[in-house]
């Protein structure tokens, strides 16, 4: 199966720090990978190289074939990575409608363009109004971001994502102080966006419900390495895993 993403005995070092350390993982095309470990085990630092935040001190990031250890975050969305954060980065003050048309315009080349003709309008309108349904937000385009749930504004941001066009979907911590309800609605969504419209998606997630009910395939950081990768079947089942984080979190 073609790989989407592969990390190649990638570390990162902050002085005497080592951050992570020679980790190499592949994920296909349309798989959903989670990534796990107790705190500090290195999942947000490895997160930030995949997506430029980092660059690495030694290995590389091969993004569909093609090397971009060397490309800047902006670059990296530009050939189809997108990623949300796991404090919710959305503009409060404005609507639902208005947040996700920023990155809509900012997808059509428009995001310089003092207007738009009735054409361009008419997409950019299109193209908005279909990402807030599919979020599951259709009823609420009009709101300000800021007096919703917070399963709802985390909705918003996925939708700015989707509208960059990713071909990769990186989700650091989407269900992150999320009650049951609100966690029900961004894993069933999450779901929907990989199994019906086949995206790929990497996600760093603590709720280990979420993590063994929608991932294809773990890869387990501690203490910046790689302690273990396999379907979520194999991951339970090792005791590796089990005595350095499952059995912590029980």
């Amino acid at each position: 199966m073609t790989a989407m993403l592969e990390a190649r005995g990638v570390s990162k070092h902050f002085g005497s720090l080592v951050a992570v350390r020679n980790v190499s993982l592949s994920v296909a095309k349309g798989e959903l990978r989670a990534i796990i470990g107790p705190n500090g085990a290195g999942k947000t630092t490895f997160f930030n190289l995949i997506t430029g935040f980092f660059a690495p001190t030694s290995g590389e990031i091969v993004f569909d074939g093609r090397t971009v250890s060397g490309l800047s975050a902006e670059q990296r969305v530009k050939i189809g990575m997108a990623r949300t954060f796991q404090i919710t980065e959305v503009f409060p003050e404005l609507s639902v409608d208005e947040n996700v048309r920023i990155a809509a315009e900012v997808t059509a080349g428009h995001a310089l363009s003092p207007w738009l003709s009735a054409l361009q309008e008419r997409g950019i309108d299109h193209t908005v109004s279909d990402l807030i349904a599919r979020v599951g937000l259709a009823g609420k385009a009009d709101r300000p971001v800021g007096e919703l749930a917070h399963g709802d504004q985390r909705a918003v941001e996925i939708a700015m994502a989707l509208a960059l066009r990713p071909r990769l979907l990186l989700l650091d911590e989407p269900t992150a102080g999320m009650g049951e309800q609100e966690t029900h609605q961004i894993a069933g969504l999450i779901r929907r966006l990989h199994r019906e419209e086949s995206y790929t998606i990497i996600l760093v997630e603590h709720d280990m419900r979420v993590v063994f009910h929608l991932a294809d395939r773990i890869t387990v950081l501690d203490q910046g390495a790689l302690l273990a990768d396999g379907t979520p079947e194999e991951i339970a089942a090792n005791r590796a895993v089990q005595e350095a984080y499952l059995g912590k979190a029980a």
